[in-house]
């Protein structure tokens, strides 16, 4: 079976046992790839992609964004090109610093077809935590929005840089990229090992760790995470997280489209539970996830004001607390499953589709993952921290 084939295998396996937990979980296997591409290998590939929306932003200004699967595919190779005649190759590193645009998505997809690596990156940095970056990330290519170029000054000295927007004197104008051949042609195979993406940590107690996944943890990886949200071929996704976090690949980025899922983005300049609960119905939202701190301001709205076609309803970050739950259950008969995971990884443990909500609890092992709870000593316990069972490996 070709590698391509053992990863729809396993994608069709979940979708087929959304609602059959006890199935999943006892019969899932991860596929064992060898060479794979995301990119290339599927999502280039998706059935109907001519006719089929893949990423859809919705600024607070009213303005949108809509491309179908093929004009992403299409769009990327355009960026693929133009970055191999700048010079980027395969294991370059690239930091990518953009905010919800479609360059964002261009670019991630453009990346893996070259072989080059990302280091995702909020326009929240400041030049300490850029300097530090480029120098522990070994940045070649820095990709950010003309506004924000500034910040670099002379950190950016040697690098390939490549200004989103308004044309930056000294950086190349990401807007050439449309002028390149809309096929693109790999210089050669792509290693399922082969690194993708590289992360830095928060860093809240000390300087953030970095963290790098491969062309199978992430992309193969999100089948857990595509499971635990409950993502279907029409669903219509909004994920709210801000990009350069690994959440933002999570939801808005690999489990949607993994599950052929429209991403869907409201990309307003400040967050405003009323706009964005607006935004969800006007839209035609079917699956949201959002942090807790999200979920606390809309409830805090009129939430029978808003006629929604939400059907499936997530949380993750933290746990959160009953009161909020039955608030949405009450409002929208909607439960809100809760689900964990770390940048290391993708969705651990949840509340799939179709399982009792214990409030307070985030869940059960998602299908792939093996759990533990071990005690101070690393020993097997009713109450202790989360481990991942490698004894099941």
């Amino acid at each position: 079976m070709a590698d391509i084939d053992e990863f729809l295998a396993a994608r069709d396996f979940l979708m087929r046992h959304r609602d059959d937990y006890a199935a999943a979980y006892e019969s899932f296997r991860w596929p064992a790839l060898t060479r794979f591409n995301w990119a290339l290998d599927y999502f280039d590939r998706i059935d109907g992609g001519e006719s089929r929306t893949a990423l859809w932003i919705v600024d607070d200004s009213g303005a949108e964004s809509r491309l179908s699967f093929a004009d992403l595919s299409r769009r990327s190779n355009q960026v693929a090109n133009y970055l191999r005649r700048l010079g980027v190759r395969r294991g370059e590193r690239i930091l990518l610093m953009l905010g919800n645009v479609v360059p964002l998505w261009e670019t991630m997809l453009a990346a893996m077809k070259l072989g080059a690596v990302v280091i995702p990156s909020t326009t929240l940095l400041g030049p300490t935590d850029l300097a530090d970056r480029i120098a522990r990330g070994r940045v070649g290519t820095v990709i950010a929005p003309a506004a924000e170029t500034g910040k670099f000054g002379e950190l950016a000295a040697g690098l390939r840089r490549i200004s989103v927007g308004a044309p930056v004197s000294g950086w190349h104008d990401y807007e050439a990229a449309l002028g390149e051949p809309a096929r693109f042609t790999p210089d050669g195979p792509t290693a399922a090992s082969d690194p993708m993406l590289l992360y830095f940590t928060s860093g809240t107690t000390a300087k953030a760790k970095l963290v790098l996944h491969s062309h199978a943890s992430y992309p193969v990886g999100h089948l857990s995470t595509m499971y635990w949200l409950g993502l279907g071929r029409e669903d219509i996704h909004l994920n709210i997280s801000s990009p350069g976090w690994a959440k933002h690949a999570w939801s808005c980025f690999f489990a949607p489209w993994n599950a052929g899922a429209t991403v869907f983005v409201y990309a307003a300049s400040r967050f405003n539970a009323k706009e964005t609960l607006s935004a969800i119905a006007r839209h035609g939202v079917t699956t949201l996830c959002a942090p807790p701190t999200v979920w606390r301001l809309f409830v805090q709205e009129d939430l029978g004001a808003y006629p929604l076609l939400l059907r499936a309803a997530a949380s993750a970050g933290e746990p959160l607390n009953p009161e909020i739950i039955e608030t949405i259950r009450a409002a929208w008969n909607l439960e809100i499953r809760d689900g964990y995971g770390q940048t290391e990884t993708t969705a651990q443990i949840g509340n799939p589709p179709g399982q009792k909500v214990k409030p307070g609890s985030m869940g059960r092992p998602l299908p792939g993952y093996r759990m533990a709870l071990l005690d101070a000593e690393d020993r097997d316990s009713a109450e202790g921290e989360v481990a991942l069972d490698l004894r099941a490996a």
